[in-house]
Parts: C-alpha cells; sequence; structure tokens
C-alpha cells in the first residue's frame, strides 16, 4: 500500500513539474530573445582612471612627459673606469618610481628624476652626470653623479652606492640634505667579495707605487694624511678620481657655456664671429625658403597652363600670400644686415 501511494505521489509530483515547465518555457524564451537585442546594442566603453584634481581636464599632462623634452646635461659624463665587468652596464638604464617620482639610472652616464605628477610645472631633469667613484678601505663603493639641475645656489649631485643582490634594480632613493641625493643599487655583478676591490684593476705601474706606498706607510716614513694624499694622486692617474683643479675648470666651463646659451637666446653675441655665423645660419634659411616659394609658384604655373582653371578669389589669395612672405623674406635680410 505504501508503495502505491509512494508511485502515486511521484507521478503526480512530475505532472506538476511538466504543467509548470510549459507555462515558465515561453516565458525565458521571450527574455533571452530580449536580451540577444540588448546586447547586440551595447557598444564597448573605455573606462578612464581620474584623479579628482581640479582643472585636471584642460590639462595636457602628454606635452610634459620626458618623451617631449629632451634633457640637457651641464657636462659631459667621465670615461667608463672601475671594474672591468661592471662594462656590461654601461650603456643600458635601469628606472623605478618612488614617492610620485620617476628615478632612471644609466650607469656611466647619468642619473635622472621625473615627476609624475598632474600639476602644470612638473619637475624633470638630470640629478647627476657620472664623474669619479667613491672609494674606501681598497674597495668602490659608490659612483658619484655630480653637476646635475640647478637647486637655489647649488647644483644637484647623486651617490650610486652598489649592494648585491639577485638582479638589477633601484631600491631605495634618499635625500640626505637638499638636492644631494643617495640611490641605492642592486646588481649580480657585485655579489663576490673581490668583485669591486681596486688594486687588481690598476696597471702594474699603478700597483708597484701602490706597494711603495704601503712601505713607506710602514716605516713611518709617512703620517696618514701624507698616506691619503699620495694614494688620491694614484687613483687620479687610474682615472678613478678627478683633480680637484679639474674639478673647478669642468664648473667654470659649464657656467660660461649657460651664459653663451642664455645670451644667443636673447639674440646677443659677444664676438664679430659669432654674429656673422648667426647671419649665415640665418641667410641659408632664407634661401630655403625661397627655393620653396619658387618650386610653388612653379607649381601653380603648371597647373595653370595645363588647363586646372582656378576662380579670381582664389588666384587672389595666392597673390596676396605671395607678397606677404616676400614682405616677411626681406625684413628678416633687414634685421639680419642690421648686425
Amino acid at each position: 500500500m505504501k508503495k502505491n501511494m509512494s508511485a502515486t505521489t511521484k507521478r503526480r509530483r512530475l505532472f506538476c513539474i511538466c504543467i509548470a515547465f510549459e507555462h515558465v518555457l515561453p516565458i525565458l524564451l521571450c527574455l533571452l530573445m530580449v536580451m540577444k537585442h540588448t546586447v547586440s546594442e551595447m557598444v564597448s566603453m573605455k573606462i578612464v582612471e581620474e584623479p579628482s584634481s581640479y582643472g585636471l581636464n584642460s590639462y595636457n599632462f602628454a606635452s610634459h612627459t620626458t618623451d617631449d623634452k629632451k634633457l640637457k646635461m651641464r657636462i659631459q659624463p667621465s670615461n667608463f673606469s672601475g671594474p672591468a665587468h661592471l662594462k656590461r652596464l654601461y650603456g643600458k638604464c635601469f628606472s623605478k618610481e618612488m614617492n610620485e617620482y620617476r628615478y632612471e639610472l644609466c650607469p656611466f652616464f647619468n642619473v635622472t628624476q621625473h615627476e609624475q605628477s598632474y600639476r602644470w610645472n612638473p619637475f624633470s631633469g638630470v640629478l647627476g652626470v657620472w664623474q669619479e667613484w667613491e672609494i674606501e678601505n681598497n674597495t668602490f663603493t659608490a659612483m658619484e653623479m655630480r653637476e646635475g639641475e640647478k637647486c637655489g645656489d647649488i647644483h644637484r649631485t647623486v651617490k650610486v652606492i652598489f649592494v648585491c643582490g639577485d638582479k638589477h634594480d633601484i631600491v631605495n632613493v634618499t635625500e640626505p640634505s637638499t638636492c644631494n641625493y643617495h640611490m641605492r643599487f642592486i646588481s649580480p655583478y657585485v655579489c663576490h667579495r673581490d668583485s669591486m676591490l681596486v688594486y687588481p684593476t690598476l696597471s702594474e705601474e699603478l700597483q708597484g707605487a701602490w706597494d711603495e706606498l704601503e712601505g713607506e706607510l710602514y716605516r713611518e716614513e709617512l703620517t696618514q694624511k701624507g698616506y691619503k694624499k699620495q694614494l688620491r694622486k694614484i687613483f687620479e692617474k687610474a682615472g678613478y678620481y678627478i683633480p680637484q683643479e679639474e674639478k673647478k675648470l669642468l664648473s667654470e666651463q659649464a657656467v660660461k657655456r649657460e651664459e653663451e646659451e642664455k645670451k644667443e637666446e636673447n639674440g646677443q653675441f659677444d664676438t664679430l664671429l659669432k654674429c656673422t655665423e648667426e647671419y649665415r645660419k640665418l641667410k641659408k634659411e632664407i634661401e630655403g625658403l625661397r627655393t620653396l616659394l619658387a618650386v610653388k609658384e612653379s607649381k601653380d604655373a603648371t597647373d595653370v597652363l595645363s588647363g586646372n582653371s582656378t576662380s579670381e578669389s582664389t588666384q587672389t589669395k595666392k597673390s596676396k600670400r605671395k607678397s606677404k612672405v616676400g614682405k616677411f623674406l626681406k625684413s628678416i635680410s633687414k634685421t639680419k644686415t642690421s648686425y
């Protein structure tokens, strides 16, 4: 009896499900058709993450990117020096973003800083140019990058400190004092305990000079101060240090060059030779413009002869344009002649 009731109950439930499915199916098909039509009319949207900042929509951030702005160095980098295996870093650059700035290190060349900001005039400049090594206890410890962008009465400098690591990467940048930076750079090239020793990199002559110096210090023929002074001269001969007189001269030359560039921008020339050079450059530009104008006139004449008719208004515009270009060229010639 119980088995019969159970079978009957199952049949009733199946019958109810079939009835319900018969009513629900049309509704489901209708919904699917509506969804298909809606999806076909959907337009792909691009979501732009835009920080909340006053006047941001009218600001052209791309105009201040480093790709559009060529950074200028005050002085030229020194030649490569130091452990030979580090030459593999020469010609390569490594960048890292930290605290709204992007730092770029090009070993044996320079260090630059680029502000990742939406303000109207973000900073982008050279922090330092490769100059010499910092040496402590017969070991190369850091690269000295100097003569960067001006910062008040001084110029920015960077000390690039080498640390052992499993890859080449900038791991930290600090500013111990105003516009004087310390950058920690990890590299597998400096992991061997002898990889940054100074003595093995020297020529036999300089190694002999150092040996003799050590002997004089041991025999107390030299003071510590005298020893350091003589050792510095050895490093200068090796190209690891720049003599103080040369540093001063490089700085003076950079200042003089900047003053000359500023005068040129303002149209001032110190010598007749410089004025003559600028006159010749401008004369060459004028000749180029005249050639372009002659080519344009020749093309217009060819078009007229080939039957391409032009309206009177178009011809009037061309004659006016020609007159304006002629006046412009004459005014430039008179201006340069006045020099």
